[in-house]
């Protein structure tokens, strides 16, 4: 146990350094921010002919991301859900009503905008933290055992 979660922070590192190698080479090579939002919901309201496909790439690359620690440790890390569906479709739908008042997701406004210095970034960024302290702060404190 004690050499897996030794290892862990050698993956995030890993992981985090993937995530800003693709937000730069996605900036560099079609001038374009990686907002997984804007990415996604582009593919499902109608992306253009000539940005489909490497939306789509994009949105693979983020699901298939988890096969190579599968193939290589017989796991992906992820780990079972702690909520119910309900819950997690709850959840989603205000995950989503979030990014679309915020005008962007942590990917795009955290990663790609604090990057660039985006005040309007920093501002969402601090906010979307805020909001995830308050919601654990919520259901691990005062909806304890309402929640499952």
């Amino acid at each position: 146990m004690k050499a897996a979660v030794s290892a862990d922070w050698i993956l995030s590192l890993l992981g985090g350094a993937a995530i800003g190698a693709s937000a730069v080479l996605l900036m560099a090579g079609l001038g374009r921010i990686a907002g997984i939002s804007g990415i996604a919901g582009s593919l499902l309201t109608g992306a253009s002919r000539g940005d489909r496909g490497w939306r789509l790439a994009f949105v693979t690359g983020l699901v298939a991301a988890p096969l190579p620690a599968l193939l290589l440790r017989g796991e992906t890390g992820i780990g079972a859900a702690a909520v119910s569906w309900p819950w997690m479709a709850v959840a989603g739908l205000l995950v989503g009503f979030g990014t679309r008042l915020g005008g962007g997701c942590t990917s795009g406004h955290g990663v790609c905008g604090i990057a660039r210095l985006s005040r309007r970034s920093l501002l969402a960024t601090a906010v979307f933290m805020a909001s995830g302290i308050a919601t654990v702060f919520v259901l691990r404190h005062l909806l304890a055992g309402w929640v499952s």
